[in-house]
């Protein structure tokens, strides 16, 4: 007894502990989060003068949102130390929902400042952002001069159609840093009249400007350097190519192989003659394609060589067999509808499926095909073994199904009370269409 109130005691001391730090908690929480609205408000007003009201919507609307549920927190707060007694729980309780309050309160307001926060900086950064626009506008301006000069050299080289990716960069980044600079003279002129939220879209929209006019000079120089790497790549490509062509001589010559090699040699031919201003990248992209195609169909061809193709007269009994051993299964079933499970229909179902992915994979019915494409024969021959398998499932789960249902007495159906016959009609039956369909795939079996 001793040991059972000294549990006692101890849970107790535990729980007012913990209550007295949930009181303290509470008390924190309350005071943070009143100073965070305080702080709050003060941004809001800062961010609407700079950003306008329709910028600041969503931070204003969590603020209001914020204030009633801490009107709340200070109710409980007050019950909490007016002059009614409480009791424990009541006081855990309200202390619990104050802490969840505030936290929830500061959670939304770090949500909706880190929204604003980057548009607020680049607010009150604005005079140094214009003038670095300048600055940028201003550097990026002197390299127009010299990228036109690299279109002028790169245009003795290349091809036209290769020179309209970056012939017109020159001029665009001209437009663009003109564009850049009269942004930030409006931005700073609104700025000046107090439209603030003018002043940022201005401002904006010359930042950007000037970050495109950079990205198209840069893509100038990244051109001509990536054309003398197309070159090199090129010349180690049509020599890749032409020991290809030697190789696949070697191989075995089917169709696909052959039309690849036809491929690639009209590639090779098509490149233009040394002096003739060239497009390395287009010449680079379809030597790969062609060389990349015959590779694949060297290695198609290998495979097949290497795995023999069945005959034609194969895929025709296998299927046969198939439509054969499906068609029993099927009129089994639905002679016995009341006596077959789910698990034989199932069977007979994904036959049927299987059956007619068949046909649909030939293009046409299988029962009827004259021909079937070497490419082909192996899958529709897999194909239709998964039939007659499935349908020889789907009658071995029927005849377990019928012989389940039928009765078991002595003198029921086919047993010595009808006159001393034998009893086990049905498995005769079912014995002998299983020995039919064994029958058939032994003889079928021989033209594999």
């Amino acid at each position: 007894m001793a040991g059972f109130w000294g549990k006692r005691k101890r849970e107790t001391a535990e729980l007012a502990a913990h209550d007295a730090t949930l009181a303290q908690r509470a008390k924190i929480a309350l005071v943070a989060a009143d100073e965070r609205v305080r702080v709050t408000a003060d941004e809001l007003v800062f961010a609407e003068a700079e950003l306008g009201r329709d910028a600041t919507t969503d931070l204003a609307t969590a603020l209001v949102a914020v204030k009633e549920h801490l009107g709340e927190a200070f109710r409980l707060n007050q019950l909490n130390h007016d002059e009614i007694p409480d009791t424990a729980e009541e006081l855990r309780t309200r202390n619990a929902r104050i802490v969840q309050l505030c936290e929830w309160a500061e959670d939304l307001l770090d949500e909706r400042m880190s929204a604003l926060s980057a548009t607020i900086e680049r607010a009150r950064r604005a005079p140094e952002i214009i003038a670095g626009v300048r600055a940028d506008a201003a550097r990026l301006r002197a390299r127009v001069p010299q990228a036109r000069e690299t279109i002028e050299r790169l245009a003795a080289r290349y091809a036209p159609e290769a020179m309209a990716r970056v012939e017109s960069n020159p001029g665009e980044a001209d437009q663009l840093l003109g564009f850049a600079e009269h942004s930030a003279g409006v931005a700073e002129r609104r700025r000046e009249a107090g439209q603030r939220e003018q002043a940022n879209l201005a401002l904006e929209a010359a930042t950007e400007s000037v970050r495109r006019a950079g990205t198209l000079l840069d893509a100038v120089e990244t051109f001509e350097v990536e054309a003398l790497r197309a070159e090199a790549t090129l010349a180690a490509i049509v020599e890749d190519s032409r020991g290809d062509l030697t190789v696949a001589l070697s191989e075995p010559q089917t169709p696909v192989v052959t039309a690849a090699m036809s491929e690639l040699r009209a590639a090779l031919a098509a490149l233009p003659p040394a002096g003739v201003n060239t497009d390395p990248f287009s010449q680079l992209g379809r030597l790969r394609e062609a060389n990349a195609g015959l590779d694949a169909a060297i290695a198609a061809a290998r495979e097949r060589a290497a795995r023999p193709i069945p005959p034609i007269e194969h895929v025709h009994h296998a299927i046969d067999d198939a439509d054969r051993q499906l068609a029993v299964a099927r009129d089994v079933i639905a002679g016995h509808r009341g006596w077959i499970g789910a698990d034989a229909r199932t069977r007979l179902a994904e036959s049927e499926r299987v059956r007619m992915d068949l046909d649909r994979f030939l293009g046409t019915p299988a029962a009827t095909v004259a021909t079937i494409g070497e490419d082909h024969r192996e899958q529709a021959m897999g194909m239709a073994r998964r039939v007659a398998y499935l349908a020889g499932e789907a009658l071995q789960l029927a005849q377990r199904d019928i012989n389940a249902s039928r009765p078991q007495g002595p003198d029921q159906w086919g047993g010595q009370g009808w006159g001393g016959g034998r009893r086990g009609g049905s498995n005769d039956l079912m014995g002998g269409i299983l020995g039919g369909l064994v029958i058939g795939s032994v003889l079928d079996g021989i033209f594999d």
